[in-house]
């Protein structure tokens, strides 16, 4: 799962219209980056994006129809989880990638997530992209459920993933400090080891 906040999307022709895009996300992105979202204007974004504004405000309506767009092109990204042969690895190449996400757009990141606790709008759309990105990378678990790295019992794949990234953005975001290069793989060691050990086992109750 890359870094739901990494909002590059691919580039596919599509004429003027993709172009305008492209440079309006762009700019909504650098804006973010540079004064975080309380000083996100459409002005600011058309400007920047040098787009007339008219053309920003038909299309986006207001800040949130930005952040929401934001959002939505990362869903956009045409990526595929991790595919190492195990569990810890595909998990260490996972966090490796949110760690590098983090480290290069550490402040857009950052802007986006406080943009969504003062946008409904945005927040609903966040809320989305990481469902969808959890979705897409509980095939890691099913995997390794197959090769019998865990147990045969129904293994709760959200879970595992969210204990084995969240550190992560507990050291990056939260506390700010400075990348460590092992963080990735001992996270994902953590959440294999726990996950053995039928911690994200998920027990169904039996019928009366």
């Amino acid at each position: 799962m890359t870094d739901p906040l990494d909002t590059t999307p691919d580039r596919r022709p599509g004429g003027r219209t993709a172009r305008v895009r492209t440079q309006v996300l762009d700019a909504v992105r650098a804006e973010l980056a540079e004064g975080g979202h309380e000083r996100l204007t459409m002005e600011g974004v058309a400007k920047r994006a040098g787009v007339h504004r008219a053309t920003v405000y038909r299309r986006w309506r207001d800040v949130a129809g930005l952040l929401v767009d934001v959002i939505d092109a990362a869903g956009e990204i045409d990526w595929q989880p991790p595919d190492t042969g195990s569990l810890l690895r595909d998990l260490t190449a996972l966090n490796e990638e949110i760690q590098e996400s983090l480290v290069v757009q550490p402040s857009f990141a950052v802007a986006l997530m406080a943009a969504s606790f003062h946008s409904e709008q945005a927040a609903q759309a966040q809320t989305q992209l990481w469902t969808d990105r959890y979705a897409q990378c509980e095939i890691l678990v099913e995997r390794a459920v197959e090769r019998g790295e865990l147990p045969a019992q129904h293994t709760d794949a959200r879970s595992l993933l969210i204990a084995a990234t969240a550190p992560l953005y507990h050291q990056l975001v939260l506390l700010r400090a400075d990348p460590d290069p092992r963080l990735p793989e001992r996270a994902a060691e953590a959440a294999v080891l726990a996950a053995a050990a039928g911690a994200f086992t998920a027990r169904r109750e039996e019928s009366v």
